[in-house]
């Protein structure tokens, strides 16, 4: 699989920018499928932009006069075996709708057989604030509401960690057992597919993570790509989350990698230059109020009973991960199979990545 790292909004200043569409998922294609399967003709008229942000899977909003709601399909063009698969997303988001984590409701699940020629999934959109680079002007002022929001990340990542898969039909959904060896192994089988120059940084720090790899100590449901901007906000209620986004690498496996993924986007003040050169995104989390990655770490602890004692390999692990995404997109975006703007910084990021791996690793 791959990531929407992705969906870090490379010089976006915007938590949504829409763009208008012109390929992957035309008006005129859409509006008849709505119309038909949500029952209701005035999808026949509908608008279709694709949001901005999503560098991975492409989504879109679908407006009409019935209402809004959010279409999502892999990009265009060749993609690495087993990405962007349609299917399983739409299977977790189903699976825990009703639970303490909360997602989007799914309205529909499309096969590539279908008119768009891919498979797709119709979910509600949820109206919130997505942050990326910054938060909403007048939203969050006081540190006690930036504190809100860090520890409502923490804890929905939590709750998701503490479901039971067989209780939400999940219990199918992956193989827990040798998750660390199987991701490593296709990271780097990726890294491979990817490759246009020798980057032997990378493939020191890919042999590094092989050498210390940790005992799994543990086994839930994983998000794959967990962050402040794969989330919704509440529009008025610093703290309340109402929507986890972008499940596309969802699975059964270790729940550190999503406790790594969280900490690698995590800025705080004073951090090194060797960290703030790798960040993708602004640093939202090192305003004050925000949790420190010290305090994310032991939240998490308290909340699940998990040892955490590797945070700082599985942190490495996202860094290797994002790298080699960054190189990933760099290569598609230069054949031309990626709708949007913003791809720019992919490969500058790649070398940054790397060495804060490193230096995670080291530490």
């Amino acid at each position: 699989m791959t990531t929407s790292p992705s969906e870090t909004g490379f010089n976006d200043p915007t938590a949504q920018r829409l763009e208008r569409v012109t390929t992957g998922a035309e008006p005129a294609v859409v509006g008849p499928l709505l119309a038909d399967v949500l029952h209701d003709p005035r999808w026949l008229g509908c608008d279709v932009a694709l949001i901005s942000g999503g560098k991975s899977n492409l989504t879109y909003r679908v407006a009409s006069d019935a209402g809004e709601v959010i279409l999502r399909r892999p990009p265009l063009g060749n993609i690495l075996p087993t990405a962007h698969d349609m299917v399983r997303e739409h299977r977790v988001l189903s699976g825990l709708d009703g639970t303490a984590v909360p997602v989007p409701r799914t309205l529909h699940l499309g096969d590539a057989d279908g008119p768009l020629g891919a498979p797709f999934y119709v979910m509600e959109r949820v109206l919130g604030h997505i942050c990326r680079n910054a938060l909403p002007p007048g939203y969050a002022d006081t540190p006690a509401q930036r504190r809100a929001i860090g520890e409502s990340l923490v804890d929905t990542l939590a709750a998701l960690h503490t479901v039971d898969p067989a209780d939400v039909g999940l219990a199918e959904f992956g193989r827990p057992a040798g998750f660390m060896e199987r991701q490593l192994r296709r990271w780097s089988k990726q890294w491979e597919a990817s490759r246009v120059d020798d980057l032997p940084a990378l493939d020191a720090l890919r042999d590094g993570l092989v050498r210390t790899l940790p005992a799994q100590r543990a086994s839930s449901i994983v998000h794959g790509d967990y962050r402040l901007d794969n989330t919704v906000l509440h529009a008025t209620q610093p703290g309340r989350l109402v929507a986890v986004l972008d499940w596309e690498m969802s699975t059964l496996g270790d729940p550190f990698t999503d406790l790594g993924a969280l900490l690698s986007f995590w800025s705080e003040a004073g951090d090194p230059d060797v960290l703030r050169a790798a960040r993708i995104v602004a640093p939202v989390t090192a305003q004050e109020g925000f949790p420190s990655r010290a305090e994310v770490i032991e939240r998490y602890a308290r909340k699940t009973g998990f040892d955490v004692s590797d945070a700082d390999w599985y942190q490495a692990f996202a860094l290797f991960k994002l790298a080699v995404v960054c190189q990933g997109i760099a290569a598609r975006a230069a054949g031309g199979s990626m709708l949007g703007s913003g791809f720019d910084d992919a490969q500058r990021l790649v070398a940054p990545l790397v060495e804060a791996g490193r230096h995670m690793l080291a530490s």
